[in-house]
């Protein structure tokens, strides 16, 4: 039943070409545009305070993303997330990096606290740090954490009131309740940079067009996963560039019956 409605789902992303804002980081800001075209939505990217709320507005999602953060930045963010909630669409957060540095944790903190956010999206060092449990990190990259994915995903989602997705090899999806499994994906996903905020981009389109946010969240998520498994294909060896370029042609051609053929998600409790 889950996979019929999700790739109803896939089908309405691409014919309804919702409208993703974008406040995200400066390395991968191209990369979360293309994906989200080839999502079949449209990508917008307006990171100035002076009108980030106004282009909020014409919006059917908004996903923040806190790579290369700066108090102007933040500014945005705030007034993007409160035109967000006003408007009644969902937001989706990227906190990358958190753990790292105090900046950032504080501010992502700030930004849970200040605007309902509908999705957060992160690594398990990043995640657990949010929430104050014990937490090795190395810059961006997801570092060690003394508690089960499963058991953290159903923690933070309960506290923020949220969907929560923790990635990983197996990545892991929780509205505070249910916590659900994904096994798509392949090794190379974490070798090109952007991956990840790029899932981000997927699950802000899958939310901008639907109303089950839970859903959206397990559909962008796996859409990665099979994309990169398919770039990756079986023989060839690829380098990371034709990898990278197979990823968004696979994105882009992934259709709801290689969608459901290929996703293998599990429900645990």
């Amino acid at each position: 039943m889950m996979k019929e409605r999700a790739m109803d789902l896939l089908k309405t992303t691409r014919e309804k070409k919702s409208l993703i804002h974008h406040i995200t980081n400066t390395v991968t800001i191209n990369d979360c545009a293309n994906v989200t075209l080839a999502a079949g939505a449209s990508p917008v990217m307006a990171s100035a305070p002076e009108e980030s709320g106004n282009m909020t507005l014409l919006a059917d999602a908004l996903v923040l993303n806190i790579g290369t953060l700066n108090e102007n930045i933040f500014s945005a963010m705030i007034k993007a997330g409160r035109a967000a909630n006003d408007k009644g669409i969902p937001v989706i957060l990227d906190p990358v990096g958190v753990g790292a540095t105090a900046f950032r944790t504080e501010k992502a903190k700030s930004l849970l606290q200040l605007i309902n956010i509908s999705i957060v999206r992160g690594n398990i060092s990043e995640i657990a740090s949010l929430l104050d449990v014990k937490a090795k990190t190395k810059g961006v990259d997801a570092g060690t954490v003394s508690i089960f994915p499963s058991e953290l995903a159903k923690q933070a989602a309960k506290q923020w009131k949220s969907i929560v997705v923790i990635s990983g090899k197996q990545d892991v999806i929780s509205d505070g309740t249910s916590v659900f499994h994904v096994e798509n994906g392949s090794s190379l996903l974490q070798s090109v940079t952007g991956t990840g905020c790029m899932s981000a981009s997927l699950i802000g389109c899958m939310a901008g067009a639907g109303n089950d946010l839970l859903l959206a969240a397990i559909v962008g998520t796996s859409m990665m996963g099979i994309a990169g498994e398919i770039a990756e294909g079986t023989g060839e060896k690829k380098g990371l560039g034709t990898f990278k370029v197979h990823l968004m042609d696979a994105i882009s051609l992934l259709t709801p019956e290689t969608w459901k053929e290929r996703a293998k998600i599990y429900e645990s409790y």
